[in-house]
């Protein structure tokens, strides 16, 4: 069980007032994806947030849209909140498909506490009503409830909302702009407003499809031809030890065994994956400059000093490709294309790391995470080096809010938070640390306790074993050498998935719909 608000409320006594909170997350990007991490994709926006704050270097998803999801907004489990595998609905209370009625929302905890609640972006945690945002805290609501879609309309069968009711985009839409629109008016009308407010701003960039604006396409196309995929990855490398956001004895894996190398592809080929990678680049710049514009709020409201935000990603970044809806033989960016980036620039995203979203190894769980909040985060442009997880984000939220976290809500009781607060991390205050961190998807799983990482693939059904502090990247498996770590840590692994209702994947019973 982790720690709440009566873990101490050291940061919101240093400032004079309750802070606003705004969350901005993005969906399907890498470790390496955005400037202050290593990229050489334009995001100064975020790079300036990330000059005014903290960047955590160790902070970790859960690995695939609906877990991360479900874990932010509970601080439980994504099991013990209902939503063991994704949105699908299966014959198990854990894997029920949407958030359940034992797990309560930041924006109910916040909401119940005096706070002003609001989203916009994209939901994945429940597909029909009475599962929506605004059925759990949130008072004002605009987004995509579904997962992906078109950002330049809304894709058959998929849900997107206004408040409570089903809404479709006119004409000039495209989704990325329109989150941030609705983020600025939502700050704009909260700065009117005594009371602090909650902003959960999930944007659907840089997910598949490739869609993005002519204009940014412009910056990038032609720059990853000139390069490819080795090249960059050594170049992103380079510059993150340069940054302090990986150690420079944590090697930089081989290139994915199943990616090839850039120059065998043909000059035609490469276009192709320069253009992928243009538009994949273009999507994360056009979301840079809508941060920028939620910054900006923040400003002109006048409460810039005592408003935190944070960003991180939802999981890594995502080597799916014949995705679903996709239209083959049309150049990526417009409407009416629809297509992923791959493996190969997915396996730059995720640098120094292994794997993607969906595994649990480094490269599918480990998110960018900056925080900003000035008159409690004194140290600029710093780092934090500590573990942490997205379940820790409810525990952070209620501590320096001076909320409650609820044992029982509405006439159900409710499961302790698995989280413990980040907070003392802001003013350099010494962490509470857990003792273990869990994942499980899809038949992938993992511990980490300590800088020990315990770690199985669910088509091999074999551990391996890191020591993170050494090897983060995952390259020397020291299991064989530490049999009895390996049973220790999996004895701890397995008393966590029976006390959370993992099911092992293979007899977990099939899906019955979506909900």
């Amino acid at each position: 069980m982790g720690a709440t608000a009566a873990a101490g409320l050291t940061a919101s006594a240093a400032a004079p007032k309750r802070p606003n909170i705004v969350c901005i997350m993005a969906d399907d990007m890498g470790y390496s994806d955005i400037g202050c991490y290593g990229s050489e994709i334009q995001t100064p926006n975020l790079d300036r947030l990330a000059g005014s704050g903290v960047r955590f270097t160790q902070f970790y998803n859960a690995a695939r849209c609906c877990p991360s999801r479900a874990c932010l907004l509970t601080g439980l489990d994504n099991h013990q909140a209902g939503v063991g595998d994704m949105v699908n609905h299966r014959d198990n209370v854990a894997y029920q498909g949407y958030l359940n009625d034992r797990c309560v929302t930041i924006a109910e905890v916040l909401r119940d506490s005096g706070y002003r609640t609001a989203m916009t972006g994209k939901w994945h945690v429940g597909e029909e009503r009475p599962h929506w945002p605004v059925d759990r805290g949130f008072e004002q609501y605009f987004g995509l409830i579904s997962g992906a879609s078109s950002y330049w309309a809304v894709d058959a069968g998929r849900h997107f909302a206004l408040n409570g009711e089903e809404w479709r985009p006119g004409a000039g839409f495209y989704a990325t702009d329109a989150y941030t629109d609705h983020a600025v008016g939502y700050i704009d009308g909260f700065a009117k407003q005594a009371d602090p407010y909650f902003l959960y701003l999930p944007y659907t960039a840089p997910h598949w499809p490739l869609h993005a604006r002519p204009e940014d396409i412009a910056k990038y196309r032609g720059k990853y031809r000139a390069k490819g995929w080795d090249k960059l990855r050594e170049e992103r490398h380079a510059r993150q030890k340069k940054l302090g956001v990986v150690k420079s004895s944590w090697p930089l894996t081989a290139r994915d065994e199943e990616v090839p190398a850039w120059d065998s592809l043909s000059p035609k080929d490469q276009d192709d994956m320069d253009l992928r990678m243009s538009v994949y680049a273009a999507q994360i710049d056009r979301m840079d400059q809508g941060i920028g514009r939620v910054l900006d709020a923040v400003h002109r409201s006048g409460q810039e000093d005592n408003t935190l935000v944070l960003f991180l990603a939802d999981n890594g970044a995502c080597h799916e490709e014949k995705i679903g809806g996709e239209i083959r033989g049309v150049a990526p960016g417009p409407a009416g294309s629809y297509t992923s980036y791959g493996r190969p620039w997915a396996n730059l995203s995720n640098t120094p790391f292994r794997l993607f979203k969906h595994w649990v190894h480094e490269g599918g769980i480990s998110t960018p995470f900056i925080a900003r909040w000035p008159s409690v985060i004194k140290a600029k442009n710093s780092l934090h080096h500590e573990p942490a997880h997205i379940t820790d984000l409810m525990s952070t939220f209620v501590d320096i809010a001076g909320a409650k976290y609820p044992s029982a809500r509405n006439g159900n009781e409710i499961i302790p938070t698995e989280g413990v607060t980040i907070a003392p991390a802001f003013h350099g205050g010494k962490r509470k640390l857990r003792e273990s961190i869990c994942w499980e998807h899809e038949g992938h799983k993992a511990i980490r306790q300590g800088s020990w990482k315990l770690v199985s693939r669910f088509e091999k059904r074999t551990w391996e074993l890191y020591d993170i502090n050494a090897d983060r990247s995952e390259t020397h498996d020291l299991a064989a050498a530490n049999p009895d770590r390996v049973a220790s840590m999996q004895s701890s692994y397995n008393a966590w998935a029976n006390r959370c209702g993992v099911v092992p994947f293979e007899v977990l019973p099939k899906p019955t719909g979506h909900m």
